[in-house]
């Protein structure tokens, strides 16, 4: 049988010998963080915006502006021809402002530029293609050949129309929500600051500590 010493002995060279075999093994464990993949120059797709309300919105109306215009860019002949000018200006500008928005929430790059209020952003572009979509597919439908094509842009322009009618009414709705909890949190904030002090005031020992 080993004794004591024989033990501890067999037992330090065991642990000499794991080290020395450790510090040789190519396979060393590391303790370097795994980065994680967060897209081209830390871009991320919120998958979760676009999977609400707000994103599927914004996606109809992208689409149906870009249908629409589509469908006023196939027209060759015109007369008169200012509706069809007025609904392809329309048309294009809801796509454009929209589709840069549609990537600014998406990609979450509206958190990069806190300066601009982009809730009222997005409102301020829903109400004003709700109102001009409107406006443009009336003169088209009053102005319209009967074609197929100009057909086809006036109900497009008001299907997009209406999709920008309920942007609107949600957006308006979450505007009023946000500005409510802002001046509950500060009223709350206000209150709690009057509270303290009036403790203060009525300890004197804190008076003399601070003096």
């Amino acid at each position: 049988m080993r004794n004591g010493d024989d033990l501890e002995g067999f037992d330090g060279e065991a642990s000499s010998t794991s080290m020395m075999s450790g510090a040789s093994s190519p396979y060393q464990p590391t303790t370097e963080p795994v980065s994680q993949h967060r897209g081209l120059g830390g871009l991320r797709c919120d998958l979760d915006y676009l999977r609400g309300t707000f994103g599927r919105i914004k996606l109809a109306e992208v689409v149906l502006a870009l249908i629409a215009f589509i469908c006023i860019e196939t027209i060759m002949e015109c007369s008169p021809c200012e509706g069809l000018y007025f609904f392809e200006f329309v048309s294009c500008s809801a796509l454009v402002v929209t589709g840069v928005l549609l990537l600014m929430f998406s990609l979450n790059l509206h958190t990069r530029i806190p300066q601009i209020n982009w809730n009222l952003t997005d409102l301020v572009n829903t109400g004003l293609s709700t109102f001009f979509f409107f406006i443009a597919s009336v003169v088209l439908a009053a102005l319209n050949h009967k074609t197929g094509a100009e057909i086809a842009a006036v109900i497009f322009g008001f299907l997009a129309m209406a999709v920008y009618a309920v942007n609107t009414y949600l957006a308006i709705k979450k505007w009023r929500m946000n500005s409510r909890q802002q001046i509950s949190r500060q009223t709350s904030e206000y209150i709690r600051a009057r509270t303290e002090s009036r403790e203060v005031d009525h300890r004197p020992e804190i008076q003399r500590l601070d003096a």
